[in-house]
Parts: structure tokens; C-alpha cells; sequence
């Protein structure tokens, strides 16, 4: 039975709704996100923090390399316990918060926030929900209209997010060719959708562990796409930078393990392939759409910021068409709940 001719999952439909919900953002989505970006006060602003689990973590990733890149702030991933487990109260009253999460609904996330906002931070949620109680933590909310998500394993809404962070940065640093190649973003996702990444997915199902490789902008899609190897088709994968996986890392990896290359192109580009050409060498297993001997179908060039975004579609879509050839039910993965509820 072919991918066209099955049922679909909802795992499924929701991945081919990307680029109609990448659509629909950018038709109902823009002005808030330009209302919010107004209503910052950068001036004030030393550093950010980006708060995330998760998906959403992997997303807040991809972020905070554009406010780093883009908007000269530095930028460091929260870490919640601090306020639930240890009592403690960061110092943030020149701080840029913001939230990141699909449902909104994570109690160590809300906490912090909630935290974040007394302390003087300008907080945003970037949610699912715009009636969540992450939203209601924070002073401002851009809400990412994906619409409702079903599946446990986050697609459309991580997609979303990241196009959320990537509109908000260029209203921030007035940028716009950013602007302009995020409205491309329907196009450039539809276009994703048709890849055909599932000899990677094959060989990965048989394996006893995988690795996924990116850096600077793919690092957080190389570590959304390990952690969507195991949640839907129950394999431990790794994701490592391109700068640190020729350290100790390089130590575990064997034949058996395949090596999935995450290239969106831009500055980092040349060590991403000198890395997976380096651990080709040593008798790994690569597959990568990019550079000069690839394997799997890949991008045009384009957007690197785009398409570090782009470049989950056909992850998704592999993984899940592999999981549902092996009987696995990819929207109730075993142990998995949709919302995981942390203090």
C-alpha cells in the first residue's frame, strides 16, 4: 500500500495542513505579531530568555539563534525548576521572556513566566492557545493559529512557531528580506512536502540508536527531528552540533547508526558537510539532501533561515510513514500523553 492510498493519520493530515497553516498565520497572525513587536521596549532590553520543553524548546532554539544573529542580544534558554524546584528569583527586569509552548499548560512553564512578569520582564507567550494559562502569565501573547493539533507528536504547531519567531525578528530588527522570504513560506513548505526522505526513516527503524547532525540554525530542527525518531518510531536518537561531533560524540557512532544531515545552507553550511564527509570516511552511514554527494532529495537553495524551518517537513513525513508500516500507532505513541505536565 502506497502513502497515497492508506487512511490517513491525524499525524498525517496535520503534516500536509503545514503550509496552510504557515498560510493562515501570515493572513490572521501578522498584525499581532507587528502589535506585540511595537509594544517592546528593546531599548531597555539586555538579554533574552526563551523558555520552552520540548518541541517547543527545539523552536525557542532556532529563535534564539535569530536574536542573536539578527538583533545583537544575548540569548539563554530558561530553566524553570529554578523558580519551582529551588525557590530562586532571577533578576529579569531588563529582560525580553518569552514563552514558548503548544498547549500552554505545563505548570513549571506558567510559573516561571508567572515569576518573569513580576520581576519586571517583558514577557511573550507564543502559543497554540491564546486562553492558556501561559498566556495569561506573560504581558503579551502571539497566539500561531496552527489550529488544533490532535496527534501527540507536535508537527504543524512546531512549524508554526518557528515562522512565529521568524516574523517577530524581522519586525524587531526591521529586517526586511526576512519579511519578505517568510510570506514565502506557504510556497517554500509545500515544496518541502515533497520530499521523499523515507530511506532514511527505513534504514532507521532497524537500527539500534541514530544521530541527527545540524548547526547554528538547524540545531534546533536536528534536535526536534531526534526527538520526533523517538517518539514516533521508538528509536533513541542524538542530535549534536556540527561543531562538537567530531569530539566525543564521534566515540559511539558505528555503521549501524544512521546519520541524518541538517543543511539549510548560509555560513554554517561548509562545516555541516566537512563533518558528515569526515564521518562518511570513518564508515557511517549519511544521509543528507545537501552537498555534494547527497543522498536524499533536497531544497533549491534558498533562505537558510526559512529552510532550517522547511527542512522538518519531509522529517515528519518520513517518520511518520515508517512508523505506520510497522504498525505503529504514530498518534498514540506508547506512554505519550499530548500534554506532559511538569513542576
Amino acid at each position: 500500500m502506497t502513502l497515497q492510498d492508506r487512511n490517513p493519520s491525524r499525524m498525517s493530515a496535520e503534516i500536509t495542513e503545514i503550509p496552510q497553516a504557515a498560510a493562515r498565520l501570515l493572513q490572521e497572525g501578522q498584525g499581532e505579531i507587528a502589535r506585540v513587536a511595537d509594544a517592546l521596549q528593546m531599548s531597555r532590553t539586555s538579554h533574552v530568555v526563551v523558555s520552552g520543553r520540548g518541541s517547543s524548546g527545539h523552536a525557542g532554539t532556532h529563535l534564539r539563534y535569530l536574536i542573536e544573529t539578527r538583533l545583537g542580544l544575548s540569548s539563554a534558554a530558561a530553566a524553570p525548576s529554578v523558580v519551582t524546584r529551588y525557590g530562586g528569583s532571577p533578576r529579569l527586569k531588563e529582560a525580553l521572556y518569552i514563552l514558548i509552548s503548544q498547549s500552554g499548560r505545563s505548570p513549571d512553564l506558567v510559573a516561571a513566566a508567572e515569576q518573569a512578569t513580576a520581576a519586571g520582564a517583558q514577557t511573550v507567550a507564543i502559543v497554540n492557545d491564546p486562553d492558556s494559562p501561559a498566556a495569561r502569565a506573560c504581558r503579551h501573547v502571539i497566539p500561531i493559529a496552527a489550529g488544533p493539533e490532535l496527534a501527540v507528536a507536535a508537527t504543524k504547531t512546531v512549524v508554526n512557531t518557528m515562522l512565529v519567531g521568524m516574523l517577530l525578528v524581522a519586525r524587531l530588527s526591521r529586517d526586511a528580506a526576512l519579511a519578505t522570504s517568510a510570506q514565502s513560506a506557504p510556497e517554500r513548505l509545500a515544496q518541502a512536502l515533497t520530499l521523499d526522505w523515507s530511506a532514511w526513516a527505513r534504514r532507521l527503524s532497524d537500527a539500534p540508536a541514530g544521530f541527527v547532525i545540524g548547526r547554528g540554525l538547524t540545531l534546533g530542527p536536528a534536535r526536534e527531528a531526534a526527538l520526533k525518531a523517538a517518539e514516533v518510531l521508538g528509536v533513541p536518537v542524538l542530535a549534536f552540533s556540527a561543531a562538537e561531533v567530531l569530539h566525543g560524540p564521534k566515540a559511539a557512532i558505528r555503521s549501524e547508526h544512521p546519520i541524518l544531515g541538517l543543511n539549510a545552507g548560509g555560513e554554517v553550511s561548509e562545516s555541516i558537510e566537512e563533518a558528515l564527509a569526515t564521518l562518511r570516511r570513518e564508515g557511517a552511514s549519511i544521509f543528507s539532501g545537501c552537498g555534494p554527494r547527497p543522498t536524499l532529495p533536497g531544497l533549491a537553495a534558498g533562505d537558510p533561515v526559512l529552510d532550517a524551518i522547511a527542512l522538518l517537513v519531509p522529517v515528519y513525513r518520513a517518520l511518520e510513514a515508517e512508523a505506520v508500516r510497522l504498525g505503529r500507532d504514530v498518534d498514540r505513541p506508547p506512554g505519550l500523553v499530548k500534554v506532559t505536565e511538569t513542576l
